[in-house]
């Protein structure tokens, strides 16, 4: 198997006024999006391998249930959920660090919910509770910064979704991979919406 030469960029916000939202579904379209107020290990499990299933997320995959848990119950962790007609069509995840940064560590869409505009409201959205995370979470300071970052072997619109929110690529690193296949991307890359 030859090598692939995966582009992984940082973007970022730093400002709430960086945000440029999608514009929002069409009600009756029958999308929301809830905050998963209980952590679940099943349940993240679940959206990570349905998401990452075809854009080689793998970095979880061996987690044990033990680390996911430690990850979710961390103060300040958020998993927003995308709904459409009651089915789960995608998700964010909120990674509060220090100095009041905000990554968001996980984001993307099923398969089957791709290409029908879901992707930039829950970009929008999910930033959005970023940026207000200490309101929900007292003991986080302000958020001061929001960042990401996804990868070539990521969906084909992520990059351009990210730059339409508003955020600003920081830093671009290209590195070879073990081909296509080779997926334990510990850079943790998403984006596939």
């Amino acid at each position: 198997m030859s090598d692939v030469t995966v582009t992984t960029w940082s973007l970022e916000q730093t400002s709430p006024g960086d945000l440029a939202p999608a514009a929002e579904p069409d009600a009756a379209a029958g999308v929301r999006i809830v905050r998963a107020g209980v952590p679940s290990v099943a349940f993240s499990r679940f959206l990570y391998t349905a998401v990452g299933c075809d854009v080689s997320w793998t970095d979880r995959l061996e987690w044990p249930a033990e680390r996911w848990r430690e990850f979710l119950e961390r103060p300040g962790a958020e998993t927003w959920v995308a709904y459409e007609d009651g089915t789960p069509a995608g998700y964010l995840e909120l990674d509060p660090q220090d100095d009041g940064q905000v990554e968001i560590t996980y984001f993307g869409l099923l398969p089957q919910f791709r290409g029908r505009r879901i992707g930039g409201h829950l970009l929008s959205y999910g930033t959005a509770r970023a940026w207000d995370l200490a309101r929900r979470a007292p003991d986080r300071p302000d958020t001061r910064r929001v960042w990401v970052h996804t990868c070539s072997l990521d969906g084909p619109h992520a990059l351009a979704n990210y730059r339409r929110r508003g955020f600003r690529v920081f830093d671009v690193r290209r590195e070879a991979e073990g081909g296509p296949a080779a997926g334990d991307r510990s850079d943790g890359a998403r984006g596939p919406a």
